[in-house]
């Protein structure tokens, strides 16, 4: 089977212009990560901030180019440097954010921001997406109703359904998601964990889950790839890396995250105490 997304050996580097007192440099962003997701899969990335998995997660959404390397979307190369962006590439791969009422127009009504992707991308008619508009609200667990409402009328963990409603708007092969819940509380954490698992589940979507919250990564994804410093130190299934990590970064990454189950909860109580 034909992953639907592999990346061999991507690099991004940015070049940091000098000054008069100052000499410029190249900061090396990703430095040849290599990985590959099957249909109906999650990859985690994972790692500190300024590891690279936002960088690497903007040369997989074509927002930037890889400065070198392939990427290969259902075994089709894309090079958005060379071949530019194709409105066949923009529907396979969608991304929802970590803060969506950043992302959603203010001005604009729920009905419009969902109807938006299929104006530009598609010729269906208003009524045509009207009916697909209302019909993601349900899928997301939202209503009718809400379609004619603007953004700041709906809680943190609503407008987090909203953005991923419209990234599913062009039926997209892959959907990233950058820290997706990280923003939510605990308890609105879990009911988007949930919905993303039931829509992976009924449409076959391929997700790209970048986090920092282990406990999060240990839920939703079937592989998990550690970042540090732009090179991928551990890849591999959420069973071996949980289980029997190799690196010593991700060694250290997982002692430094508090485990939240009773008996560790108790333990660290009775440390505190004596």
């Amino acid at each position: 089977m034909t992953p639907v997304l592999e990346a061999r050996n991507l690099v991004r580097d940015y070049q940091i212009p000098g000054s008069l007192l100052k000499r410029g440099r190249t900061v090396h962003a990703v430095k040849g990560v290599s990985f590959a997701v099957d249909q109906g899969k999650t990859l985690a990335i994972v790692g500190e901030s300024g590891c690279g998995k936002s960088t690497l997660a903007r040369i997989v959404t074509m927002i930037d180019p890889a400065t070198s390397g392939e990427m290969l979307i259902d075994g089709e190369k894309v090079d958005i440097a060379r071949d530019g962006l194709t409105s066949e590439m923009r529907r396979k791969v969608q991304i929802v954010f970590q803060n969506p009422y950043g992302t959603l127009n203010p001005r604009k009504k729920i009905g419009d921001i969902l109807s938006e992707p299929l104006i530009i991308n598609t010729r269906m008619k208003a009524d045509e997406r009207r009916d697909k508009a209302m019909a993601m609200l349900k899928k997301v667990g939202l209503e009718e109703k809400h379609y004619g409402r603007y953004p700041h009328m709906f809680s943190g963990g609503q407008r987090q359904r909203v953005a991923i409603a419209r990234a599913l708007m062009l039926n997209p092969r892959l959907l990233v998601l950058d820290e997706p819940v990280s923003a939510l509380d605990l308890s609105v954490q879990a009911q988007v964990l949930n919905l993303l698992a039931d829509l992976q589940d009924e449409f076959q979507l391929t997700y790209v889950f970048i986090s920092h919250d282990l406990s999060v990564v240990r839920y939703i994804a079937d592989d998990v790839m550690v970042m540090y410093y732009g090179e991928a130190v551990e890849y591999g299934s959420r069973e071996d890396v949980f289980s029997d990590p190799k690196h010593s970064y991700t060694k250290t990454l997982f002692a430094a995250t508090p485990r939240a189950d009773v008996d560790s909860i108790k333990e660290r109580l009775a440390r505190k105490a004596a």
